[in-house]
Protein backbone atom coordinates (compact mmCIF):
# COMPACT_ATOMS: atom_id res chain seq x y z
CA UNK A 1 0.00 0.00 0.00
CA UNK A 2 1.13 3.53 -0.80
CA UNK A 3 0.27 6.69 1.06
CA UNK A 4 0.65 10.13 -0.47
CA UNK A 5 0.36 13.30 1.58
CA UNK A 6 0.26 16.68 -0.11
CA UNK A 7 0.99 19.98 1.56
CA UNK A 8 1.80 23.56 0.68
CA UNK A 9 -1.45 24.80 -0.78
CA UNK A 10 -3.02 28.09 0.20
CA UNK A 11 -4.25 31.48 -0.92
CA UNK A 12 -1.93 33.70 -2.94
CA UNK A 13 -2.29 36.79 -5.09
CA UNK A 14 -1.79 36.62 -8.83
CA UNK A 15 1.90 36.72 -9.66
CA UNK A 16 2.83 35.03 -6.41
CA UNK A 17 4.42 31.65 -5.73
CA UNK A 18 3.68 28.47 -3.85
CA UNK A 19 5.56 25.22 -3.41
CA UNK A 20 3.61 22.01 -3.09
CA UNK A 21 5.07 18.87 -1.54
CA UNK A 22 4.00 15.27 -1.93
CA UNK A 23 5.46 12.81 0.56
CA UNK A 24 5.17 9.15 -0.38
CA UNK A 25 5.39 6.23 2.02
CA UNK A 26 4.70 2.52 1.91
CA UNK A 27 5.45 0.18 -0.96
CA UNK A 28 6.39 2.66 -3.64
CA UNK A 29 7.45 1.17 -6.95
CA UNK A 30 11.17 1.06 -7.62
CA UNK A 31 10.62 2.75 -10.99
CA UNK A 32 7.72 5.12 -10.90
CA UNK A 33 6.16 8.28 -12.17
CA UNK A 34 4.82 10.91 -9.80
CA UNK A 35 2.48 13.46 -11.24
CA UNK A 36 0.69 16.55 -10.07
CA UNK A 37 -2.89 16.86 -11.26
CA UNK A 38 -5.41 19.58 -10.62
CA UNK A 39 -9.15 19.86 -10.72
CA UNK A 40 -11.05 23.11 -10.78
CA UNK A 41 -14.77 23.26 -9.93
CA UNK A 42 -16.86 21.93 -12.80
CA UNK A 43 -13.81 20.81 -14.76
CA UNK A 44 -12.08 17.51 -15.38
CA UNK A 45 -8.93 16.59 -13.54
CA UNK A 46 -5.89 17.41 -15.65
CA UNK A 47 -2.24 16.49 -15.52
CA UNK A 48 -0.05 19.47 -14.69
CA UNK A 49 3.42 17.97 -14.47
CA UNK A 50 5.10 14.62 -13.99
CA UNK A 51 8.54 13.29 -13.11
CA UNK A 52 10.04 9.83 -13.36
CA UNK A 53 12.39 8.14 -10.91
CA UNK A 54 15.20 9.04 -13.29
CA UNK A 55 14.27 12.70 -13.31
CA UNK A 56 12.60 13.06 -16.70
CA UNK A 57 9.91 15.72 -16.58
CA UNK A 58 6.88 16.78 -18.57
CA UNK A 59 4.50 19.74 -18.27
CA UNK A 60 1.21 20.84 -19.72
CA UNK A 61 1.65 23.81 -22.02
CA UNK A 62 -0.16 26.31 -19.80
CA UNK A 63 2.36 25.94 -16.95
CA UNK A 64 5.61 25.63 -18.91
CA UNK A 65 8.09 28.24 -17.79
CA UNK A 66 6.14 28.90 -14.57
CA UNK A 67 6.02 25.56 -12.76
CA UNK A 68 8.91 23.26 -11.92
CA UNK A 69 8.57 19.69 -10.71
CA UNK A 70 11.40 18.03 -8.82
CA UNK A 71 11.94 15.07 -6.55
CA UNK A 72 14.14 13.95 -3.70
CA UNK A 73 14.28 10.16 -3.99
CA UNK A 74 16.03 9.82 -0.62
CA UNK A 75 13.05 11.51 1.04
CA UNK A 76 10.43 9.99 -1.29
CA UNK A 77 9.13 13.50 -1.83
CA UNK A 78 8.13 15.36 -4.96
CA UNK A 79 7.80 19.12 -5.17
CA UNK A 80 5.92 21.45 -7.46
CA UNK A 81 7.29 24.97 -7.46
CA UNK A 82 4.64 27.29 -8.87
CA UNK A 83 5.65 30.80 -9.87
CA UNK A 84 3.79 33.62 -11.61
CA UNK A 85 0.52 32.12 -10.49
CA UNK A 86 -2.66 33.08 -12.31
CA UNK A 87 -6.30 32.94 -11.20
CA UNK A 88 -6.84 30.11 -13.69
CA UNK A 89 -4.37 28.01 -11.67
CA UNK A 90 -6.95 27.87 -8.88
CA UNK A 91 -7.82 24.23 -8.22
CA UNK A 92 -7.39 21.32 -5.89
CA UNK A 93 -3.98 19.84 -6.64
CA UNK A 94 -3.50 16.09 -6.31
CA UNK A 95 -0.39 13.96 -6.23
CA UNK A 96 -0.41 10.64 -8.08
CA UNK A 97 2.11 7.81 -8.00
CA UNK A 98 2.09 4.97 -10.49
CA UNK A 99 4.37 2.34 -11.89
CA UNK A 100 6.09 3.42 -15.08
CA UNK A 101 4.40 0.44 -16.74
CA UNK A 102 0.90 1.81 -16.12
CA UNK A 103 -1.08 4.62 -17.69
CA UNK A 104 -1.48 8.21 -16.48
CA UNK A 105 -4.22 8.34 -13.87
CA UNK A 106 -3.62 4.81 -12.61
CA UNK A 107 -1.98 4.11 -9.27
CA UNK A 108 -2.37 5.93 -5.99
CA UNK A 109 -3.73 9.37 -5.10
CA UNK A 110 -3.28 11.79 -2.30
CA UNK A 111 -6.10 13.68 -0.63
CA UNK A 112 -5.43 16.94 -2.47
CA UNK A 113 -4.45 20.43 -1.43
CA UNK A 114 -6.33 23.61 -2.36
CA UNK A 115 -4.58 26.34 -4.29
CA UNK A 116 -6.46 29.61 -4.66
CA UNK A 117 -5.05 32.50 -6.70
CA UNK A 118 -6.79 35.82 -6.29
CA UNK A 119 -6.79 38.47 -8.99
Amino acid sequence: QVQLVESGGGLVQAGGSLRLSCAASGSTFSINVIGWYRQAPGKQRELVAAITTGGSTSYRDSVKGRFTISRDNAKNTVYLQMNSLKPEDTAVYYCNLRSVRTSPGDGYWGQGTQVTVSS
